[in-house]
């Protein structure tokens, strides 16, 4: 693994202030993101949480060309399919997409992430942050186990 100039990314206590997470810009992980979806819609979750881990866990780099070949990697997506899409990431097919669905979260009154947009009976709910969790079961008619539910047939 190459080190990686600058102050560590994640969100542990020291880290830096979120202007300093990324100091190059996660651009380069968004694109890559969106190509994945585009070409491989299945993989995107595994991806995306893989760079989310590098970045906010491990301290990691996600904007260097090699840091998202190794995170898709480790995701299982095979060197061959990741060098591919890293290739369509200037593409505009990637950015029109990228800029279409970065309008549409715009849209819905998204200003951060983590954003869900929940669409239930006709209504459209956006919901920011990561502890939100708890209002997404009341609007879905579930409860809310936390985050490890004691019970394996839990549903949230």
């Amino acid at each position: 693994m190459q080190e990686r100039a600058g102050p560590p990314l994640g969100n542990k206590p020291g880290s830096p202030t979120p202007e300093c997470l990324c100091p190059t810009g996660s651009l380069s992980a968004m694109r890559f993101l969106t190509a994945v979806n585009l070409e491989h819609p299945k993989m995107l979750e595994k991806v995306s949480r893989e760079l989310w881990m590098r970045v906010w866990s491990r301290d990691e780099d996600i904007t260097e060309p090699q840091s998202i070949l190794a995170a898709a990697e480790k995701a299982g997506m095979s060197t061959e399919q990741a060098r591919g899409l890293l290739e369509k990431i200037a593409t505009p097919q990637v950015k029109n997409q990228l800029k279409e669905t970065t309008d549409k979260a715009c849209k819905y009154g998204a200003f951060g992430l983590p954003v869900t947009v929940a669409h239930l009976d006709g209504q459209t709910h956006m919901l920011f942050g990561s502890d939100r969790m708890e209002l997404l079961a009341h609007l879905l008619g579930e409860k809310w186990m936390g985050p490890v539910p004691p019970a394996a047939a839990a549903r949230l």
